[in-house]
């Protein structure tokens, strides 16, 4: 399969047939997706592997806290978790909210999940200063993340990145024994998908990129 149709068909799965995805593959996603860069080359990425059904349950457990906020904004026509605008969602509306199926259940359902996660000792983190929230430490993390699911797309499989449980960092760390340097990126299910998807909708080039500023005109193709 061509780069460019693993980029353009690397989809979100989080249906799953229940085909086994043996761990002799999933070594091979992790000895390729390791030469991801990461800041100075440090390398603080770690990814533990779970297939235990019980562990499986409990990161689904933890994620279902975060997962209702996330469906009670959505249906307020929120954002949701966006750190800018603060959501108009009460705290009863959010716990009365159930947690949408499929943010949930994909970590049950899946063959495996992966959990990312990044020595924060050795991330050189800097905007951690400003007055907003650190994005620049998942410079050292996702592009490994990413480089596993590209993998997992070549390889007839695939999965998602999510996040929710990663709310609840404390004890998805003290459930797997992560150390406390360690943050928690990314709980990524993996599985044959029930369908698999080649038509992605995205923004077009001239919506997401601009000459010389943002506000500057789009970049075009031939122009």
């Amino acid at each position: 399969m061509e780069l460019n149709e693993v980029m353009r068909t690397t989809f979100s799965a989080r249906d799953y047939t229940g085909e086994e995805l043996p761990d002799d593959l999933i070594y091979d996603l992790i000895e390729n997706a390791r030469f991801a860069p990461s800041g100075g080359n440090r390398q603080g990425n770690r990814v533990i592997v779970v297939r235990n059904q019980a562990t499986r349950d409990g990161l689904s457990k933890l994620a279902e806290p975060a997962a209702k906020r996330y469906t009670a904004q959505i249906k307020a026509g929120e954002s949701p978790w966006n750190a800018v605008t603060p959501t108009s969602v009460t705290a009863e509306e959010i716990e009365a909210t159930p947690p949408a199926p499929l943010l949930v259940n994909s970590f049950k359902e899946a063959s495996v999940v992966l959990v990312f996660v990044v020595d924060l000792r050795v991330v050189a983190s800097m905007d951690q200063d400003l007055d907003r929230i650190g994005v620049i430490s998942g410079a050292s993390i996702y592009p490994f993340v990413w480089n596993v699911l590209l993998g997992a797309r070549q390889a007839g499989f695939g999965g998602t990145i999510t996040t929710l449980a990663a709310a609840r960092e404390g004890d998805v760390q003290a459930l797997l024994n992560i150390p406390k340097e360690f943050a928690v990126a990314a709980v990524v299910p993996l599985g044959k998908p029930v369908k698999q998807l080649t038509k992605l909708k995205r923004r077009p080039v001239e919506e997401i990129a601009s000459m010389d500023h943002f506000d500057g005109p789009p970049l075009i193709k031939g122009g």
